[in-house]
């Protein structure tokens, strides 16, 4: 059974953010609303909720995620930033990009990308996710909620929830999300290199 939950996108109460977290805290896993589309969320230390992820989208074992971040201060803890990495992270954020950058000592070697010991990261820009990261007040592991065959055409949130009902723990409901993905920059080398254009403008190129 998948409990639900309507919240505002544009002004999320308090009560609603601290249930949420709560379910987090508890080892839960949610599904919630951000800037590119719904997402898959839980505690970076939650092997059992990322298993379950795995299942739910059919990925392999050795698939990794991204961390979404409140601020430049989270994804300082957990990457290896350079002043013009700083930079342009702050010129975009918060928006609909992902960085992939050098991991510290803070990210558990099961959250690295490759063998590069690199890790993903993203400020998102809903109020929805930047009200439960501080409510939470630590990154949130996450994966977008991309089903691998559903049974049927998904339109909104209510086809969303038919889906993923009893996969989830919560789902928190903010209605229409664009479904549209992140922009993928690489800064591992010292240039940015796009990996993947989505959402997010790339003028800064």
């Amino acid at each position: 059974m998948s409990e639900r939950i309507e919240i505002l996108s544009h002004g999320p109460k308090p009560r609603q953010l601290n249930h949420i977290a709560g379910e987090l805290i508890r080892g839960g896993l949610i599904a919630y609303p951000t800037d590119s589309g719904y997402a898959l969320g839980w505690r970076s230390n939650n092997r059992r909720a990322r298993d379950r992820v795995i299942r739910l989208r059919e990925l392999h074992r050795n698939h990794h995620f991204t961390y979404c971040c409140r601020n430049l201060a989270d994804i300082s803890r957990l990457t290896k930033l350079h002043n013009s990495d700083h930079r342009l992270i702050r010129q975009l954020t918060p928006g609909p990009y992902t960085f992939i950058l050098s991991a510290t000592s803070n990210v558990p070697r099961s959250a690295h990308q490759n063998s590069r010991r690199t890790v993903g990261v993203r400020v998102p820009d809903h109020a929805v996710v930047q009200g439960l990261l501080k409510v939470l007040d630590e990154p949130l592991l996450s994966s977008s909620l991309i089903l691998p065959d559903p049974e049927g055409k998904i339109v909104d949130s209510e086809d969303l929830y038919d889906e993923v009902y009893g996969q989830v723990d919560l789902f928190v409901d903010a209605g229409f999300c664009p479904l549209e993905p992140t922009t993928l920059v690489d800064l591992t080398s010292g240039q940015p290199e796009i990996l993947r254009h989505g959402r997010g403008v790339i003028d800064f190129l």
